[in-house]
Order: structure tokens, then sequence, then C-alpha cells
């Protein structure tokens, strides 16, 4: 047993040292990607972790502390009835705004607390796939026909590969619907309007925060207004925070209008948005960790959300290296190559084949997509000679997965649910691409 284990550590010590021994400093594709890496990760880490991740925690927090198991079942369990449980699931993605790894904290937290396979795959998927801001400036920037295309084609499919996922796995599911069946209608500490205005206060500020910026030459809509007042907006939603922290969470209001004031002058002092969300969670934490009520919730908000930064962070920041390295970097005005080049991908997903529309939700399933990135990157694989059905399989495809996604997914279910899930999205989107390249 001994020697079987030394024998590991030599293993793992030759591998090393062959990689770093035939390492391609030489190569202009491997620095590139390299450079890609580090490019997307450092975007990552500036624009996504503190804006999405950080507040998505504090509401995965909420959702396993604050709303009791009884609830989470009552509309996503086996007491609830079907038809309820999808169409809350699928219609929480207009209201979430997120992507594929915002709303991981979310979904887990759902899942823990009781909800049905079938109901909380619908939520994993339409959380990203439904995003109403996405879906218009699809059909804005690539013409009606595909906005709708692929509004119509997320709805259904968040319900359909939950209702899969529920049937293949239906003995499981099964033997968690009786056990539900026998927990006891426990009372809300608190009446359920208090949780869900602290729930949607928070929610908002993660909407308004992350409100994209319009196309080029659009000042008058009222996307473009929202966008130019966003700050304002997400700070007004502040407010309802520190009022339900006092009013519902019964913290000691010195210690939130401290935390207020210490955000505020962040924001106007050092003038960085980005730094004042994190005073504000750093603020949160703090004031909540120390309450000494009795039920000790607040405490435990807090915990129960490091626990889901614990447990996701790493698996997000392998997932992000992984694929910044291989697809390279496209955010913004910025676009690095990856070992894998773009003129591949542009050339493989032509046309309308079988062939072309798989791969382009293969590719879609495994590149890391923030929210709204994806219609600007789809537009230039459309100008490289993109066909439309390829199109909309990436976009039904590329925001609901990505590399990252699937690692903390496979952490929740299970290697065997998260490839079974990760195929029928990319089996449906296939086949969806060649229907609508058909038409």
């Amino acid at each position: 047993m001994e020697t079987k284990k030394e024998l590991k550590i030599l293993l793992g010590i030759v591998v090393v040292f062959l990689a770093v021994f035939f390492l391609p400093v030489q190569s202009p594709v491997f620095n590139t990607a390299v450079a890609a890496t580090f490019d997307l990760a450092k975007w990552y880490a500036q624009e996504h972790v503190i804006l999405c991740l950080l507040p998505a925690f504090l509401i995965a927090g909420v959702i396993s502390v604050f709303v009791s198991q009884a609830s989470v079942i009552k509309y996503f369990g086996a007491k609830a009835k079907r038809w309820v449980a999808y169409t809350v699931a699928a219609v929480s993605g207009t209201i979430l705004a997120v992507c594929s790894c915002t709303i991981l904290p979310l979904f887990s937290s759902i899942h823990k607390r009781g909800a049905g396979l079938g109901p909380a795959i619908a939520f994993l998927y339409s959380g990203p796939a439904i995003n109403i801001l996405a879906i218009i400036l699809t059909a804005r920037i690539l013409g009606l026909e595909i906005g709708v295309a692929r509004f119509l084609g997320a709805v259904v499919f968040s319900v359909l590969i939950g209702l899969i996922m529920a049937v293949i796995y239906r003995k499981e599911e099964k033997v968690r619907a009786e056990e539900q069946m026998n927990f006891p209608d426990v009372p809300e500490n608190r009446p359920l309007w208090q949780t869900a205005l602290h729930f949607f206060t928070l929610v908002l500020i993660l909407v308004f925060a992350n409100w994209g910026k319009p196309g080029e030459g659009d000042t008058s809509s009222l996307w473009y207004y929202i966008w130019a007042y966003k700050w304002y907006i997400t700070g007004f939603f502040g407010l309802g925070l520190v009022y339900s922290m006092i009013a519902i969470l019964k913290l000691k209001s010195w210690q939130v209008l401290l935390g207020a004031v210490v955000t505020a002058l962040s924001a106007l002092l050092i003038g960085n948005p980005l730094v004042s969300v994190v005073v504000a969670i750093a603020a949160v934490s703090s004031i909540a960790l120390m309450d000494k009520s009795e039920d000790g919730e607040n405490r435990e908000w807090i915990i129960s959300s490091w626990g889901f930064a614990k447990q996701i962070m790493p698996l997000l920041a392998i997932g992000v290296v992984i694929a910044g390295f291989l697809l390279g970097s496209t955010h913004d005005n910025t676009s690095i190559a990856g070992v894998i080049p773009n003129s591949w991908v542009a050339w493989a997903v032509g046309g309308n084949s079988v062939l072309s529309n798989f791969f382009a939700s293969i590719v879609g399933a495994f590149m890391y997509f923030a929210t709204l990135t994806e219609v600007p990157i789809v537009q230039g694989l459309l100008a490289s000679g993109m066909g439309k059905g390829p199109a909309l399989a990436l976009l039904l495809a590329g925001p609901s997965l990505s590399l990252p996604n699937m690692l903390v997914i496979r952490g929740v279910l299970g290697t065997q649910k998260t490839v079974v899930y990760v195929a029928i999205v990319v089996i449906l989107s296939t086949v969806a691409g060649l229907i609508f390249g058909a038409m």
C-alpha cells in the first residue's frame, strides 16, 4: 500500500516535470492562449465576481436560511402541483437576468431545501436562458426572427429538460417525494411578505447592478436611461436593504446605518461602484455576524452564504482558466484567441448541417458567456459565415451552460446527472437549430 502511494507521488512529479520541460514558450499560439487566460480571469474577477456572484451568494443564503424547507417543497417539491412548479421555475429567468455561473448558488440552495429534480433543473436552465434583457438585445441586433425563436426555445427547453430529467431519475424522485409527503407543515418564523421583501430587494440589487450597456447610438430608449442611472437605482434598493435589515431582521439600527454610511463614503471618495459593492457586502456580513439574537438566523445567513462561496468559487476559477486557455477571451471590445482559433469555430458552424448545429451546441456548452456577451459574439460569427441554425443552437446552449458551470453542477448532482443534463441541452439545441435553419 505504501509502495503504491509512493508510485503515485513519483508519477505526479514526472508528469509535472515533463509538462514544464516541454512547455512551448516559443509558440505564439501558446503565449496568446496564456494571455487570453489571464485576461479572462482578470475580467471575470473585476466584472463578474463582485457584481454577480457575491450578491448571488447572499441571495442563496436567504433561500437556505430564511425560506423554510416547507415553502420550497410547497412550490418546487412533491407537494406542489406540477404545472405550478415548472411555471415558477421557467418564469424565474425573466426576473433574475443572471448568467450560467450566477444561477449556481441559487440552484444549489433550492435543491438542498427539497426542490424536485425536474423543477430545480428547469430553474437552473431558465435563469440564464430566459434572460429578458438578452432576448431583447438578440431581437434588436440579430433580428426579430431569431429573438422570438430564442425566447420560445428557452421557455420550452426549461420545462422539457426538467421533465426529461425527472422521468429518467423517477425512481430516486419517487423516494424523495415519499419522504417529503411526511414532512410536517412548519410555520414560518416571520410573515412571507417580509421574507419576500428581503429576498427581492437583494435580487433587484443584483439585476440593476448588472444592467448591460445598450448598443452604440441608442441614447433614447428606456434601456439606456436605466443603464445611465443604474447606480442610483441600485443605491435606492440599497436603502431598501437597510430598511429590511433593521425592520425585518431586527439588527441594531446604529450598526446597519454605520455600514450604510461607510458604503456611501467609499462610493463618493473612491468613485468606484465595484469597491462600494464589496464594502456593502462586507458591511452586511459583519453586521449579521455580530447578531446575538437567540435564533441566530442572521449569523446563519452569512455562514450559509460563505458555505456556497467555498463550494462554488474554486470550481469556477478552475473552469474559467481552462475555458480561457482553450477558447480564448471575448468580452467588451476585447478578443484574444485561445489554443482553438476562432476561425476554426466560424468554419465549423457554417451552413445548417447536423454537424454544424451539433458543433455550435458543443462550443456553446463549454464556452463561458457573461450576461449579454453572447449576442455580439454570435453577431461576429454570423458575419464570418455562421448559419442561422447554428447561431440559435449556440444561443440556446451557451448562456445556460459553461465549463465552470458544469464543474459546480457535478458537485451538487454528481457526475452522471451532470452528463445527462449537458447531453439533453446539447441534443435539444442541435435539433432546434436544425429546425430553425430549415425554416
